[in-house]
């Protein structure tokens, strides 16, 4: 679909909506959000970006492919497992740092999950839509 309206509005929802994203990811350990949550609504944007501007345009502009989005997410989430196996003696057991980061919090194992499962759901979501999309414009 190609509207000069929702152009010009995507400039400016596409950087509010990943700044929400991104804001929900962080908050979510003592706010409603996380991970999925927020991979959504970027995954939302983009793929408004892809409706707006097209398939090749929204790849160009996430400058990273679906699957490989897919990947570091599920080896992000493997290592918070891992650290809490290595550390504590079970998988998936929560570490926390010591020092707190302004707009972030503490640094800790669960925000590394948290983390994984938005880069995952971004990815997977992507890899859809984007593979719907180029399949209908074949067709």
């Amino acid at each position: 679909m190609r509207s000069l309206i929702l152009q010009t509005a995507i400039r400016y929802l596409v950087p509010l909506q990943l700044m929400f994203s991104i804001y929900l990811l962080l908050g979510g350990h003592q706010q409603p959000g996380g991970g999925f949550v927020g991979g959504l609504i970027a995954a939302s944007a983009f793929s408004i970006y892809a409706i707006a501007n097209g398939v090749e345009s929204a790849r160009r502009t996430l400058r990273v492919d679906p699957r490989l989005l897919i990947g570091v997410g599920l080896s992000m989430a493997l290592s918070s497992g891992l650290l809490g196996l290595i550390l504590d003696g079970g998988f998936l057991v929560s570490q926390w740092g010591e020092r707190e980061y302004p707009g972030v919090g503490t640094l800790s194992t669960p925000l590394l999950f948290d983390t994984g499962v938005y880069t995952v759901v971004i990815g997977v979501v992507l890899l859809v839509i984007f593979s719907l999309m180029e399949e209908e414009q074949e067709a």
